[in-house]
């Protein structure tokens, strides 16, 4: 289909190339036919020139309106687009460049640099391997993780357990599927605000029912208020040393929650619960709404970056017939 623009110009130049056509004869009329067909050209480029008019009044009108919520902008990251990859043993799909998926398109946002969201089968993992200067938090979703690391905590984490490792100047640590079943969890990582830090390990529990239609601060920067910055284990969220701030929630059919982001940027993930799909999202359903006509719908393994000119209000409302768990992120 032709753009709008160019069937305009198509248009504009009809009379020229009947003129041409009459001026070589191609086209021969009547004196009385002449006059008549003068007339309705004439009466063509008129409706022409209005129909142009009303179309650039239309136009601006339309711009206006987009920018009066210029200030917010969202962003989908849809779940087929994320790197992903089946290793047999291990399943997982990859928010930001990670390993060998490299896309300069999704590399960071704000301190977010890694979201991956990892299926492992029963008695395989990750072994034992380091890292340094990250923040690395295992968000768990289904199943038991075992974590062991070289600061001698070793844990078996289940659905609701958060660890983070604050990794610093340097840590080991192994991560595997414990007991039978697949675990599932997210690996998320973030660029701590201080370098060479004294590495850290924190756990923290959050049962479905503190989560269940409420926004639950799961992780947020130790300076923040009520958070327990020196207790490997306690109420409340685990300190990052981030500008980071995380929520989750088990959102349930028909429910709505707000939340105001603070940062200037966001971003938010549906996990994927209902198994491991590569194809389009499906499942769980929600719809993100950033300011009167923002507004976008995510499934399962869906995200989406949220772009605020200061902080702004965003409001999620579950729009399916099943129970959506999301986390949602605040950022500088």
């Amino acid at each position: 289909m032709l753009p709008i623009s160019s069937l305009y110009l198509l248009i504009s130049l009809l009379p020229v190339y009947i003129s041409f056509a009459f001026y070589f004869k191609v086209i021969t009329l009547l004196p009385e036919a002449e006059d008549t067909l003068s007339s309705l050209l004439k009466l063509a480029n008129s409706n022409l020139r209005r129909a142009q008019f009303l179309t650039r009044q239309a136009s601006t009108t339309t711009s206006s309106a987009i920018s009066d919520n210029m200030g917010v902008k969202i962003v989908p990251r849809p779940s087929q687009e994320r790197g992903h990859a089946d290793h047999g043993w291990l399943k997982t799909f990859h928010t930001f460049s990670f390993a060998s998926y490299q896309d300069h398109k999704h590399s960071q946002f704000g301190a977010l640099r890694v979201i991956n969201e990892d299926r492992v089968a029963p008695k395989n993992g990750f072994g034992t391997h380091s890292h340094r200067e990250f923040e690395i938090f295992s968000y768990v979703v289904a199943g038991q993780l075992e974590h062991k690391d070289s600061m001698g905590n070793t844990e078996i984490l289940k659905r609701g357990d958060l660890q983070l490792t604050s990794a610093g100047t340097g840590i080991s640590h192994s991560e595997k599927a414990h007991g039978d079943q697949q675990v599932h969890f997210l690996q998320i990582w973030s660029l701590p605000s201080v370098s060479r830090l004294q590495p850290k390990y924190f756990t923290r529990h959050f049962s479905d029912a503190e989560k269940r239609d409420v926004w639950a601060r799961i992780v947020a920067p130790v300076d923040a208020e009520g958070v327990l910055k020196d207790s490997r284990e306690g109420e409340g969220p685990a300190p990052v040393q981030s500008p980071l701030t995380l929520y989750a929630t088990l959102l349930t059919d028909g429910k709505t929650l707000k939340q105001t982001i603070k940062g200037s940027k966001g971003f938010i993930h549906v996990v994927q619960t209902g198994g491991y799909n590569t194809n389009a999202a499906t499942g769980a359903t929600i719809k993100v709404i950033g300011a009167p006509g923002v507004e976008v719908v995510l499934k399962e393994g869906d995200g989406a970056y949220l772009y605020f000119d200061n902080s702004g209000d965003l409001t999620v409302e579950n729009v399916g017939d099943k129970t959506a768990e999301v986390l949602l992120f605040d950022l500088e």
